[in-house]
Parts: C-alpha cells; structure tokens; sequence
C-alpha cells in the first residue's frame, strides 16, 4: 500500500506542479554545457519531496527525528528551487547546508562519530569531532548527488541503487525505518519515467533540477548517519556507506582533485564527470547510464556482501581507497583515458 501511494502521490505531483512551473519560470534552458531541446521544467525534485512528505505524513509515525527530517529536507528543496531559479552563490549554498546539517544532527540527537574499526586495532571514536565532519559528510553527500546529476536518469539511477542497498541492510538488520528508503524508492520512479521519456512519456521530459539532487543527497547522509551512528537504528558500518554511495562520492572527490589541480574553484562547473568521459568514448547517453548504473549496483553489491559476511572494516577501507585511486587516476587523464579506449576498443559495437 505504501509503494502505491508513494508512487501515484509523485506521479499527481508531476502534473500539478509541472503548469506552475512553466508558468513562473522555473525550467531549464540549453547553454553550452546543457544540450537538451527546448525549456524543460525542473519539478522532478520537488515532486519527489512532496510525495515522501505526503507519504511519511500518511504511513510513518511523526517523531522528533522524522520531523526534523522533513523541516531539513523543506529547506533544501526551497534553496534547490531558489538556486534552479536565480543560480546564488556558493557561499550561500553552503552556508545554508552547513545550517542544515546542525539542525539535522540536533533533531536526531545523532551524528558521525563513530567510523568502526577502520584500522584493526579497535573502533575509531571522534568524540565532538565528529559535529564538524558530520557538517563536511552532510555538504559533500548533497553536493555528490548534485554533481552526478548530469545526463538524464543518472541522479536518480544513483540514488535508487543507494535507496536500496540502505533498504536491503536496514531490513536485515530490522531497522525501524527501512521503509523510508523503500518510499523515497518508488517517488522516484515516475520521474524517470518522465525524465527518460519511457512508458509513454515521451514529449514529457522533466528535469530533477538542483531541489531534487540535493533533497536526494540530504536524504541519503541522514539515512546513513541514522543507520551507522543511531543505537536504535544501527544497521551497517560506516565503511559500508562509502561503498552504498561509492560511483557519486568518487566521482566529486576525483573532479574536485583535477579542478584544484587546474587552479579552477572546486565548484566550477565542466565536462570532465564520468558520464562525459564515457560519451567522449562513443557511448550514447543511454548506455552511458546503463554502465554506469551497473558500475554503481556492483560496487554497492561489494558493500552489502562485505558487511553480511564481515569482511573487516580495514579490508573494506583498503579496497575501497585502491579503487578510488584507480577511478582518480582515470579522471585526472579522462581525453588520455578516452583516447586509448577509443583507439583499442570496439567502437562500431558499442554503437549498435
């Protein structure tokens, strides 16, 4: 019941939001970084917000935390919806996300402090430290899902696989709320629909927009703070949730590095993300989700697996940092990198 409600409270929302949209402005118009046709409305975001908030409102009990959660969650769509309208500055994006974070870790009387045995000597406590490295894991995951967001259904393929590793652990683990996951889940899915032009949606197409990414990536770091630091909740290890969010994460963090690098500011805007490098290989943008996609449902696989066997904690983190220098190593040479597959692999095939 709660999947359906979810999943028809989005799709209603699509259509109600979608004139208002239009009519005020709030669409997305091609550049020279954005290739698509025509205006496209940048509802998918909020559609997905306000179909959880209906649905938690609807089916979950409304305690502290949820409700913190939500409060959180408004002001992130708000300043999405903002930024998607009149593009603010960087300093105030983070501002407002550092603000929220501290609300957030207020209303859940939780926050990350305990990394688990990272190092086989017993489990790493960062004590107070840990409020300031909550803020930065709160601003890195929002702004993680918000770069990823960059060819159609990718932000939301990224963020159904996370949704759902968290689900498959929480629900292992008996965590109280594990059907969260699952409602955010099936919101999610009538944007893609609409988004990729599937199920006859074509001629339909709506952008996530800088609301949703966000909402996306706010909702992702509480979960998992909730399911690693929470007494109540505790589901997985914190090195597992670098492997549930593994393809965003690496992707910000190799992209940072090669902009610093550059003498560009983190937060400038390019074409150097994994999807574009595939598409510089001779994918289309289809299948350049699709492998992506499979590349992101492997690595989360990786994580579930090492946390319901108990691979060590050390093992998981050394894994996980050798796979991330190979995936920068990548990044930091992508025209090389693509070069070489183009001149080695079998384009025509890929074509097909």
């Amino acid at each position: 019941m709660v999947i359906f409600f979810a999943f028809l409270a989005s799709y209603c929302s699509i259509f109600m939001i979608k004139p208002v949209a239009e009519r005020f402005g709030l669409v997305d118009v091609p550049c020279s970084r954005k290739k698509h046709v025509g205006a496209i409305p940048l509802i998918g975001g909020v559609s997905i917000f306000v179909a959880v908030l209906a649905s938690i409102i609807v089916f979950l009990p409304l305690e502290k935390k949820l409700i913190v959660y939500l409060i959180c969650a408004a002001a992130i769509v708000l300043l999405g919806v903002i930024d998607d309208y009149r593009q603010l500055g960087v300093k105030i994006r983070l501002g407002v996300q550092a603000l929220v974070a501290l609300i957030m870790m207020w209303g859940s009387d939780a926050y990350i402090h305990n990394l688990g045995n990272l190092f086989g000597f017993g489990s790493i406590d960062l004590g107070l430290l840990g409020i300031p490295f909550t803020v930065i894991a709160v601003i890195a995951a929002i702004n993680a899902f918000n770069m990823i967001d960059g060819i159609d259904g990718l932000a939301g393929a990224m963020s159904i696989t996370t949704f759902a590793a968290i689900l498959i652990l929480m629900g292992v683990n008996g965590g109280q709320l594990s059907v969260l996951p699952l409602i955010i889940i099936a919101t999610i899915v009538p944007y893609l629909a609409f988004n990729l032009g599937v199920l006859g949606h074509r001629n339909k197409k709506i952008f996530m927009g800088d609301a949703g990414s966000m909402f996306i990536g706010l909702s992702v770091i509480w979960l998992l703070m909730i399911a690693t630091q929470s007494e109540v909740d505790n589901a997985f290890s914190p090195v597992t949730a670098l492997w549930i969010i593994a393809i965003p994460l690496m992707d910000m963090m190799a992209i940072i590095i090669r902009r610093v690098k550059k003498g560009h500011s983190p937060f400038k805007a390019d074409r150097d993300h994994l999807h574009h490098v595939f598409m510089r290989i001779g994918f289309s943008s289809r299948k350049a989700l699709i492998t992506i996609s499979m590349l992101a449902v492997f690595l989360a696989s990786i994580g579930i697996v090492g946390e319901l066997i108990g691979i060590p904690h050390w093992f998981m983190l050394v894994l996980f940092i050798g796979i991330f220098v190979a995936y920068s190593a990548c990044i930091q040479h992508a025209w090389k990198v693509a070069r070489f597959l183009r001149k080695h692999v079998f384009i025509k095939k890929i074509k097909e």
